[in-house]
């Protein structure tokens, strides 16, 4: 999808009206976009700037944007429940993604972490057992992010909790091992299992968990020994309203949507290098030098 310039056919815009509400459309020449209140053909949008104004049939006044991706992940078609964009944005961090990490992704879903990977540069593979979701979430990263996006992006109708292993379900033989692990599924602690084959050392596991029992369970997991920096964070978001000097917290939040559980595969343990053997008489000074002893 495009990012600047005039709005262009096929590509997908958001309409927003006078009391905020948000409707996500694409803009197709042949269409409108229909409401209680009359309609607008895309036509009339199709070839102006960003944040035009158009009207209904009827004179309801929108204005048109293109969709952030916060507004694309909320409003798109959904076969799961998707990660909130709060705990999208806290996971990019706490996995440290950047261009052209690998990193390895199950439980796709409807596709809303697949994106926030892809546009921060990353390769990924991706796992998800019903066919129905993987689906959806093609369709759904394709939307926002172009049909290119595909060279970086592969997934797979395959269950994580049988194995990760090169050469089986997707990864090829000499597939290089994955920088990062970003796990949405009910019990991630099946995949933790696995990852030690498919992660190189110091690559980071970041866990998806709505309910503080399978955050236990993961901690469990990843206190084996075999990581280090382990953590679990819940991120909570408040707006605020303020209106002149009325100025105080809104009434509403999004609190608990789930835990994030981290930690960082450690590498080969090198054992400290024994000193030397030193034979203590002939290095010793001798005791008559000048002054004598006391």
């Amino acid at each position: 999808m495009s990012s600047i310039g005039e709005l262009r056919a096929g590509e997908a815009a958001l309409l927003v009206d006078n009391k905020g509400r948000r409707y996500l459309v694409n803009l197709d020449p042949e269409k409108q976009y229909h409401s209680h209140a009359g309609f607008v053909p895309f036509s009339q949008i199709i070839g102006q700037p960003e944040g035009v104004q158009v009207a209904t049939t009827k004179g309801q006044k929108f204005r048109v944007f293109r969709p952030t991706m916060n507004d694309y992940v909320l409003q798109m078609k959904r076969g799961a429940q998707v990660i909130y964009p709060k705990d999208i944005a806290a996971i990019l961090m706490m996995a440290d993604v950047y261009p052209g990490c690998r990193v390895f992704e199950t439980g796709v879903g409807s596709g809303a972490m697949s994106m926030a990977l892809l546009r921060a540069g990353a390769i990924v593979t991706g796992y998800e057992v019903r066919e129905d979701f993987l689906a959806r979430a093609q369709k759904n990263v394709e939307g926002f992010l172009g049909a290119g996006v595909f060279e970086r992006y592969q997934v797979h109708v395959a269950d994580a909790y049988e194995g990760i292993e090169l050469g089986r379900d997707g990864l090829e033989e000499d597939t290089p091992l994955f920088d990062r692990f970003v796990l949405d599924l009910p019990e991630p602690w099946q995949v933790i299992a696995h990852a030690p084959k498919a992660l190189r050392p110091g690559g980071i596991i970041v866990a998806y968990t709505p309910s503080i029992t399978q955050a236990q369970q993961v901690r469990r997991a990843l206190n084996n020994g075999m990581y280090d920096e382990v953590s679990t964070t819940e991120v909570l978001y408040r707006t605020w309203h303020i209106e002149g000097q009325a100025v105080r917290p809104d009434h509403r939040m999004v609190g608990h949507t789930a835990f994030l559980t981290r930690g960082r595969l450690v590498g080969p343990s090198l054992e400290k290098p024994q000193p030397a053997d030193t034979d203590l008489d002939a290095a010793a000074e001798p005791l008559d030098a000048p002054g004598g002893n006391l």
